[in-house]
């Protein structure tokens, strides 16, 4: 065999190579979906709730509070208990605690998961600090109210679900506006 034969064959296993992970790079957001539900971890919430129920008495749910800080993240940041105690149909709430430790204006967003991943379709968000970015200027301490509600439809084998928020630094990509812009410009809006 000649080196350009042997050349050629190394070029073309070499674009099958790269085409095989191409392709493989917009499979895996259909493999992750399918590894989540198969092993019950990031079940996706829905967007705010806006029906009513009526509560079921004589079963009990409870509902675990987990909050993380992904890489890079310096916030304090946590539910102010670690768990409830709820009836399905019930509206509740729990509050979550944020600290900008830093000397400068931080933007945050939080993105919730439910476990297991089959409760998630039956965890219902009425009002959650995670439908909007937060902003928090230095030293400043905030509490973040989500109300819910945990569907009278969710399967009888459930018996605990866990709703966890991860929060993002975003400060890059969506900049705060400092309190001082806002101090100059409040006149302006207000004058008629």
């Amino acid at each position: 065999m000649s080196a350009a034969s042997d050349n050629r064959r190394l070029v073309v296993r070499l674009l099958l190579v790269v085409a095989g992970m191409f392709a493989f790079g917009f499979a895996l957001v259909p493999i992750y979906d399918v590894m989540c539900q198969a092993f019950g971890i990031n079940g996706k919430t829905a967007g705010a709730y806006q029906g009513s129920q009526t509560v079921d008495e004589a079963r009990q749910v409870r509902v675990q509070f987990l909050a993380t800080n992904a890489a890079g993240m310096v916030w304090e940041f946590g539910p102010q208990a670690d768990e409830l105690v709820v009836n399905p149909g019930q509206p509740s709430d729990m509050l979550f605690v944020a600290y900008n430790p830093t000397d400068k204006p931080m933007t945050a967003q939080a993105i919730p998961s439910v476990a297991p991943s089959k409760a998630a379709a039956f965890f219902h968000k009425t009002e959650c600090f995670c439908f909007t970015q937060q902003v928090l200027q230095p030293g400043e301490r905030i509490e973040m109210p989500v109300r819910f509600i945990v569907d009278r439809d969710l399967p009888e084998d459930v018996k605990h679900l866990t709703l966890a928020y991860t929060l993002f630094d975003i400060t890059a990509r969506k900049p705060p506006v400092a309190q001082a812009t806002l101090a100059q410009t409040a006149p302006d809006r207000a004058a008629p």
